[in-house]
């Protein structure tokens, strides 16, 4: 069992920058894949950022690629968002996933975190 806790969010201009991040319990964090998700208002959830368990692997949706960095800290069982150049349309609750490397879909989730970036 994993738990996940994010914190970071918050209200930022457009332009500025945030950097989520999430906790994880569990003594096995390192051989878990990790992601970003978020979801607007009145939309579905998407996809963000993913990171493999070994961090030299990483993938980007189209629309923040460039402006956003997925990264881990497997001793201190963290995983970040580094978001830079943030838009108005970024705005959504980021959740952080979490899964066994060979399992399909993601398994554990946080409970989110509200991201605002005003114009």
């Amino acid at each position: 069992q994993v738990e996940l806790v994010e914190s970071g969010g918050g209200l930022v201009q457009a332009g500025g920058s945030l950097r989520l991040s999430c906790a994880a319990s569990g003594r096995t964090f390192s051989t878990y894949a990790m992601a970003w998700f978020r979801q607007a208002p009145g939309k579905e959830r998407e996809f963000v950022a993913h990171i493999g368990w070994s961090d030299n692997y990483a993938s980007y949706a189209d629309s923040v690629k460039g402006r956003f960095t997925i990264s881990r800290d497997n001793a201190k069982n963290s995983a970040y968002l580094q978001m830079n150049s943030l838009k108005p349309e970024d705005t959504a609750v980021y959740f952080c996933a979490a899964k066994r490397s060979w399992i399909t879909t993601y398994e554990y989730w946080g409970q989110g975190t509200q991201v605002t970036v005003s114009s």
